[in-house]
């Protein structure tokens, strides 16, 4: 009898613990659907799987991705023109499925589900793409390195790796802006503390991605330039899967939000709202405007989204009339007829966020030549320290370092340093928009020396060696400041970035915003291939290859990096002018003195 009530006893007192467990407060919900525990759920031993998670899938992505454009090459037979075209085209494919992703996650499937299915694809891509390798591509064996290209393939073997190569396009790019959105769910921003560590966490992920593809630039990038191709593409797809096993193991402590329905109907629901309102006459106080409770509000999970000015067209959509005054059952619960601010807000939000989206996608050009033209540019230059080669793709190692010398400089250093100086209530120095415009300016200074290493390429190339084509006596060293200059701009960039579309996208939209910075460097991909196009077709002539030719000691490189260089600035200049007219969101109860720190 005493053991039965010593049983109940803890019993009951279980319960009242379970009463007490303190829930997150910004509405996030546990594997079952219940409002997740503070201390069971989330925080950083979730993210650290996370962090993990995304370091492994980055050194599997970039085990095949930078490389490729020596792949293409070496084994598949194409110029180097050709090749940096397919190369971007392929990378910015890439990031074009991220759009899929994030629209199957904040639609319908919710992260933790995207991110599982994207991640099994991209294994599979990886695993068919080794075997292709192995079997079909590097034959006749030891083949695919700078002296012994490969033969010509059969049309199954070609389409055997485009399938495989578009297959890890796919799983990549739907899994990689739902990763990093997965990750910052599991911090509860109403929470002081957890919010630190959710500004903290966009540094250590993009810290994460730049050690994961500092072992495939460096250990695999090196197999890979020795011919050993299936070596380092099964070493990749070994990788993500370790990686998908990790991310599965923390099923149980991940913390969920809800899926907020398709995005495109509530955006177009707003328009036809308000087009049907066109004559209606706008209050001069918001507070008129029609709201509902922000538990009542399914679209944008618990927090409603204040209303700003601008755009006040699309206000008419709010704009309670007479006659549903009168009819208030048939019009009120019509969202094609009536929508609430914060559902208004919501295109208000994306439409703010376009301008300086497109404004990121020049910068993208300037970064996707570190994948193509540098690493061309870098197998043309003096490559040997003795009998020691050294990979051109490697050359990236100095960007990678750059990034997590930078992440660390910029987190310990300079904000608290820039937080000190403007004697500004906010934890944060510079501002998202402020730190995208300083890397900006350092990706022109990048251009510039880039431009500036090839001018003095071509002027120590060898000229008297018949075997020696597109070669330099200029050391591959040279290209050091290039790549520093590019890994410096990324962490003020990237990061900026990703924190900027995280925390201004509505939501409902999270993976969205996150995609818009994935999308901005497909997009500057896709232009950075139609500009090496337009390139080639202007300055090539009868007595000149063009300014990327086969042989780069026959062109001028050095002038597409400086036209480069003038395109960004002229982009900056259009930056400087979309950020001083941006106007960041506003949630409903969201600390003030958080707001107090989003000024440009």
């Amino acid at each position: 009898m005493d053991c039965f009530n010593v049983v109940k006893m803890r019993k009951v007192e279980e319960k009242k613990a379970k009463k007490n467990e303190e829930c997150t407060l910004d509405g996030s919900v546990d594997r079952k659907g219940q409002p997740a525990v503070r201390e069971r759920t989330g925080s950083w031993f979730a993210a650290i799987l996370i962090l993990v998670n995304q370091g492994l899938a980055t050194l599997a992505f970039f085990g095949v991705g930078v490389n490729l454009v020596l792949f293409l090459t070496r084994v598949m037979g194409q110029d180097n023109a050709e090749a940096a075209n397919n190369v971007s085209k392929w990378t910015g494919t890439v990031y074009i499925f991220s759009l899929l992703g994030a629209f199957l996650s904040d639609s319908y499937w919710g992260r933790y589900k995207t991110c599982a299915i994207f991640q099994a694809i991209f294994v599979v891509g990886l695993i068919s793409l080794s075997v292709s390798s192995y079997i079909f591509l590097v034959k006749p064996e030891g083949c695919g390195t700078d002296t012994n290209p490969c033969g010509k393939h059969s049309s199954f073997a070609s389409a055997m790796f485009y399938v495989s190569i578009y297959l890890i396009a796919l799983g990549n790019g739907g899994y990689q802006p739902n990763i990093a959105t997965f990750g910052a769910d599991q911090f509860d921003e109403d929470h002081p503390n957890e919010a630190l560590g959710k500004v903290s966490f966009f540094s250590y992920f993009y810290l994460a991605l730049n050690l994961g593809s500092l072992f495939s630039n460096t250990i695999i990038g090196y197999f890979e330039d020795k011919g050993m191709w299936a070596l380092g593409f099964w070493a990749s797809a070994g990788s993500a899967l370790v990686a998908l096993i990790l991310f599965l193991a923390g099923t149980t402590r991940y913390r969920h939000f809800v899926p907020s329905g398709n995005p495109l109907s509530r955006f177009c629901q707003v328009v036809v709202a308000s087009i049907r309102k066109w004559k209606v006459e706008i209050p001069s106080d918001g507070d008129e405007l029609y709201e509902v409770d922000g538990r009542e509000n399914a679209n944008n999970g618990s927090r409603n989204i204040l209303h700003t000015n601008g755009f006040k067209f699309l206000d008419r959509a709010a704009v309670i009339t007479s006659k549903e005054n009168l009819n208030e059952n048939v019009d009120i619960d019509n969202p094609w007829r009536l929508c609430t601010v914060t559902q208004v807000e919501e295109v208000k939000c994306i439409l703010r966020l376009l301008p300086i989206w497109l404004c990121t996608i020049l910068y993208s050009v300037v970064f996707t030549q570190m994948a193509s033209l540098f690493v061309e540019q870098g197998a043309a230059m003096k490559t040997n320290i003795s009998d020691f080669h050294i990979p051109p793709a490697s050359m990236s190692t100095f960007d990678i370092l750059s990034v997590v010398a930078f992440i660390f400089i910029y987190r310990r250093v300079l904000d608290p340093l820039v937080a000190r100086v403007k004697k500004s209530q906010c934890p944060r120095g510079l501002t998202e928009l402020q730190r995208m415009g300083v890397g900006l300016v350092i990706a022109i200074l990048a251009m510039v020396v880039a431009g500036i290493v090839e001018h003095f390429r071509l002027k120590y190339k060898q000229t008297e060696c018949s075997e020696c084509d597109g070669s330099s006596t200029l050391s591959i060293f040279w290209q050091v400041p290039q790549y520093v200059l590019i890994g410096a701009s990324e962490v003020f960039m990237y990061v900026g970035q990703l924190e900027f579309f995280n925390g201004q996208a509505p939501d409902g939209l999270k993976s969205f915003g996150s995609a818009l910075c994935m999308t901005s460097i497909s997009l500057g991909n896709y232009v950075s291939s139609l500009l090496v196009t337009i390139v080639m077709k202007i300055s090539t002539s009868d007595r000149m290859p063009g300014w990327i030719p086969g042989n780069l000691n026959k062109g001028h490189l050095d002038n597409f990096y400086f036209l480069l260089a003038i395109l960004t600035s002229a982009d900056f200049v259009v930056y400087l002018l979309v950020a001083n007219w941006y106007k960041y969101i506003k949630f409903e109860g969201r600390n003030e003195k958080l707001e107090g720190c989003q000024h440009v």
